[in-house]
């Protein structure tokens, strides 16, 4: 069994919730709170697989909440919030960098209103967010990490950094752009798996925590450096043969739209041995096959170790498929960077 606990200022959000998750008998739910010292100490209690918690709940008190079940208690949090405001958008990424795991929307109810593939999502979601090992401390560890070059290879000049990450993906690229210098020259394209409406606040969170500019890219708009373009809500993100941003409403790559693969193929096919590729922590394998193309073409893909990744399914998809030239820890991607930018 998945046992829950739903904390949730509203006790008919609390019970639609719960009802979200009534697709698969595996879910229990052990135990509600309705405030931040409440779920802290029924999460202590209880010790559940998983925490639902709305975004007010996991914001307030400086996210007390959140910081205190992943120092006391580590447990898997699922961030809830339904239409975010740009404040809410902004409190559900800070909540991320403390510990928590993923946002999803949180449906309007009644839960018979809500379309059965919604449902059936957000249960498998929150069941595969259950299965993560989540760890006490939110900053990456560092560890020299093991490297895997495969061969002797060209050192081009890199003009382009494409960077996909899913579950665990935004603190991830806030370490890694926190550390490059506002001069660095080269243009950063991201694509993050992430709940629709929250992007514009992704976009402006990271911008605030780094030296480069960070924005939601638009299409035709040129691609320059000292600039993050990360991908709009349901847009494919690819690149121009005019070195201009791509944005398109082409179909899904194994159902992601925005997807990892279809960025490092545009890439690749672009941009070829300039183009570095960047796979962080998340879920499944989107981006495997893109990355393929970028090596075939002479591009280097760097991915993100075991052991600092939250979920490491993208990043061992990419290893075991032979697509990764080297594999290093978090704290060592943007060092690594710089040094290959040059």
């Amino acid at each position: 069994m998945v046992r829950v606990v739903i904390a949730d200022a509203s006790a008919a959000a609390r019970r639609l919730l719960a009802d979200m998750l009534t697709l698969d008998p595996a879910f229990t739910v052990v135990g509600e709170a309705n405030d931040g010292p409440t779920a802290i100490a029924v999460t202590r209690r209880l010790r559940p697989d998983v925490v639902l918690m709305d975004v007010d709940i996991a914001g307030s008190s400086d996210f007390a909440a959140t910081k205190q079940i992943m120092i006391e208690i580590p447990t898997p949090i699922v961030i809830v919030s339904a239409a975010p405001s740009a404040r809410q958008a902004e409190t559900s990424m800070l909540a991320l960098r403390t510990g928590a795991l993923t946002i999803l929307n949180k449906p309007v109810g009644p839960v018979e209103a809500v379309d059965i593939e919604e449902r059936r999502r957000f249960a498998t979601t929150v069941k595969a967010m259950s299965q993560v090992k989540v760890v006490r401390h939110w900053p990456a560890r560092n560890r020299s990490g093991a490297e895997r070059p495969a061969g002797p290879r060209a050192a081009p000049r890199r003009r382009i950094v494409a960077i996909a990450a899913s579950t665990g993906g935004p603190a991830a690229i806030m370490t890694i752009l926190a550390q490059l210098p506002a001069d660095f020259p080269t243009p950063i394209m991201v694509v993050q798996h992430m709940a629709s409406g929250f992007i514009d606040g992704f976009a402006k969170w990271l911008d605030t925590g780094c030296a480069l500019r960070v924005k939601v890219a638009e299409h035709g708009e040129p691609l320059v450096g000292h600039t993050v373009f990360i991908a709009p809500d349901n847009r494919q993100l690819g690149l121009s043969s005019e070195g201009n941003v791509e944005l398109s409403n082409q179909a899904p790559v194994d159902g992601f739209r925005p997807s990892a693969t279809y960025l490092f193929r545009s890439v690749a096919r672009l941009a070829s041995s300039s183009a570095i590729a960047v796979m962080l922590t998340g879920m499944g394998r989107d981006g495997v096959e893109g990355l393929r193309e970028i090596r075939s073409s002479g591009g280097l893909v760097l991915v993100q170790d075991e052991q600092s990744s939250v979920v490491f399914g993208m990043p061992a998809a990419a290893i075991s498929a032979g697509c990764a030239d080297h594999v290093l820890p978090l704290a060592a991607m943007a060092p690594r960077l710089m040094e290959t930018i040059g």
